[in-house]
Order: C-alpha cells, then sequence, then structure tokens
C-alpha cells in the first residue's frame, strides 16, 4: 500500500503543536511530507523543512507560494495540515480547498461563525474533506465511551460533567509574555479565550461522546488576572438535544492543574469517567453496582475503542497517538475517495467542518450570553 503524500503549513522549528502532527501523521506509515510553508520567516520555514528532508524545491517560504506552485502538479499533496495561528485559519484553508485539496485545520477552524458556515459551504461545494483537530477525541477509549453510549449502557444520558483547566495563565508577571498575551487580545483571539482555546475540546468531547448536538448555553465569563480583555476562567451550562445538561467549566489560572481535561457521563442505567492525564483507564459504575476499570487494550472492548489502539495492554499511549487516530481515519477516508469505493464506516469519525462551525457558534453563543449576564442563548 503507497503512502499518502502529506503537506504542513505552520508547525515549524520550535512550534508547541508541529512535532506531535509530525509524529501523529507518520505513526501508522500513512503519510510521507513532501511538502511545506512551515515558518513566518521564509528562509527559516525553507531551512527546518530541508532537515526534516523535504526537497528543496517543495519547501517553500509561504503558503501563497505553496498554492500556486503545488496545485497543479500532478502528485500534489494527497492531505494539507493547516497549523499556523488562529486568524490565519479561515484564509488558508478556505483557499486550500477551493483549489481541490482535502484539509486538516487545528482548531479553532475560524474566528468567526460566518467565515465557519462559508467553509462549510465550499467543502458541500466542491466534495472536499475538511476535518478540524479536536485531536483527543481519538483516544481509544474516548471512543469506548461513544461506543457504550450509542449501545445504551447507561440509558438516557441525563447529565455531562466536561472540564479543561489549568493554570499556565496565572502568573500575573507572565500577562504581557507575548506566548500568552496574544490568547487574551480580541483582534488575535476573536470574542473568547480559555474557552475557544481550551474549553472548546471539552465542549466537542461532551458532544462526541452523546451523541448529541447543544440546544442553548447559559455562560459566566471572568477575566481574573491583571486587565485581560477576554476571559481566563468560564462557567458553561449547555441544554443538548437529546435532553442532557452538561456542566462545564474551563479555566487557565486554576495553579495545580497540568492539563485538566476530564469527561464524566451520567446515565439512567450508569457513569462513565475519564481523564486525559489517565488515558489507559475508564470507569464504568453500573447503577446499583460497584465501580469497574476498563483498560484501553483489554478484551471485550467495543470495535471503536480496538481499532483506535496500537499497542499491548499495559504499555501507555499518548495524545500523539490520538492524534494519529484522525490522520488513519483520514487516510482510510481520502484511499477510499481515490477507489471510488465506501471508507470503513469506523473512520468516519474525524471532527469535520461542522464540527467546527457548531464549536464557533457555542463560542459565538456563550460569549453573548456572558455579556448578558448568563441568559440562555440560543446556539
Amino acid at each position: 500500500m503507497s503512502k499518502l503524500t502529506w503537506a504542513m503549513i505552520g508547525g515549524g522549528k520550535g512550534s508547541q503543536i508541529g512535532p506531535t502532527h509530525r509524529i501523529s501523521a507518520g505513526l501508522d506509515g500513512h503519510f510521507h511530507l513532501v511538502a511545506s510553508a512551515l515558518d513566518a520567516d521564509p528562509e527559516r520555514g525553507k531551512a527546518f523543512a530541508i532537515d526534516l528532508g523535504i526537497a528543496p524545491e517543495r519547501a517553500y517560504g509561504s503558503w501563497q507560494e505553496m498554492l500556486e506552485e503545488e496545485r497543479d502538479r500532478s502528485d500534489r499533496p494527497d492531505l494539507v495540515t493547516v497549523a499556523t495561528p488562529n486568524a490565519t485559519h479561515y484564509e488558508i484553508t478556505s483557499a486550500f480547498l477551493t483549489a481541490g485539496f482535502d484539509v486538516l485545520c487545528e482548531k479553532p477552524l475560524t474566528m468567526t461563525t460566518q467565515e465557519a458556515e462559508r467553509i462549510v459551504a465550499i467543502t458541500r461545494e466542491t466534495g472536499r474533506v475538511c476535518a478540524v483537530n479536536y485531536g483527543y477525541s481519538g483516544y481509544p477509549l474516548v471512543r469506548q465511551m461513544r461506543a457504550m453510549v450509542a449501545a445504551g449502557d447507561l440509558g438516557r444520558i441525563r447529565l455531562i460533567k466536561a472540564e479543561f483547566a489549568h493554570g499556565f495563565h496565572a502568573d500575573a508577571e507572565e500577562a504581557d509574555n507575548p506566548r500568552v498575551r496574544w490568547r487574551y487580545d480580541p483582534a488575535q483571539a476573536g470574542v473568547s479565550a480559555v474557552f475557544a482555546d481550551a474549553g472548546i475540546h471539552a465542549f466537542h468531547m461532551a458532544c462526541f461522546v452523546s451523541g448529541q448536538a447543544p440546544r442553548e448555553v447559559s455562560a459566566d465569563f471572568a477575566s481574573l488576572v491583571g486587565d485581560r480583555q477576554l476571559e481566563d476562567d468560564a462557567m458553561l451550562n449547555i441544554r443538548l438535544d437529546g435532553g442532557a445538561l452538561c456542566r462545564l467549566w474551563t479555566s487557565a489560572v486554576a495553579i495545580g492543574r497540568m492539563h485538566g481535561l476530564t469527561l464524566q457521563v451520567f446515565g439512567e442505567k450508569g457513569g462513565l469517567s475519564w481523564q486525559q492525564q489517565h488515558p489507559e483507564q475508564l470507569l464504568f459504575t453500573p447503577l446499583g453496582g460497584r465501580t469497574q476499570i476498563l483498560e484501553r487494550g483489554d478484551a471485550g472492548l467495543s470495535a471503536e475503542a480496538v481499532r483506535a489502539s496500537r499497542i499491548p495492554i499495559g504499555h501507555a499511549e499518548g495524545m500523539p497517538v490520538a492524534f494519529a487516530n484522525i490522520y488513519h481515519d483520514l487516510a482510510d477516508v481520502l484511499r477510499a475517495k481515490k477507489a471510488g469505493r465506501a471508507p470503513d464506516p469506523l473512520a468516519l469519525h474525524y471532527p469535520t467542518a461542522e464540527d467546527g462551525l457548531l464549536s464557533m457558534r457555542a463560542i459565538a453563543a456563550a460569549a453573548n450570553s456572558a455579556g448578558s449576564g448568563g441568559r440562555w442563548t440560543d446556539i
């Protein structure tokens, strides 16, 4: 089976997310990195691309140059990953989709709901794939949760408790650090900071696992450090269309919380609990019964969890492997498109442009709600 070709925009030397994408895309041998525009500094981006093994003529100084040169090649990339700052996602993603490329965009998909609506429209007009990197949904036991909920193991879902709280922006002395400051600047981050940056992962996971879409939100945003224009702590109540209620807390000032992505799902017949910092175990408590520990890689898990696991039980997998499951899904879908056949149904769990649009609507609604004293606001 030949490898698919892959290109990357952003994620250059020193990037926080770039190495994770390169590890994840290559983990299963599906993708070969053939072209890139890795850095806002053209020469630095070209040099790093050559260090990664990309041919000099396909190491570009800008995404515009890459688009111009790659669009008419017979061996153009099968997938383009966009891992640039948030404010550039719409322009780059829409340009590559329109030119006929399939795209994986880092979250958030865009800065506004209107931009996200346009991205969805482009994917429908062109038939291209546009995925959004809510990579934590690739964890095997998160997919096990989704499968158990869908199978009715918990009965009707009543309540979801979702968190993504850390303390890395709690130091007031660091408030002017450029790596921190931009996240609280509306011109660069949009209408929300910590919810759009961290809490949106918990939001997506709650919808992904429950299989329910959000209807309305009541939100409280707080800026607790310095004179930040956007929130560094948020609490949201979200009513889902299947009748469940989601309580979501996200924070960047929770000192002592290292990562803090957790999800608990409570139904009529049982409850589930998962933590990203301990991703190899899922706690399942049936009504009236004792708590059971489900281990990744164990026998008897769902087909979704089995497909997402690579190494034997007792040997920890991690975040790059979760992201790799998104790339694995996309590889299956892209190969099926090339062959003119239907993809494996288990490959269709990757987050789509529609998921990205839903997230942008949730961010806008939450910001509106917070600005009106927590008024319930339609999503």
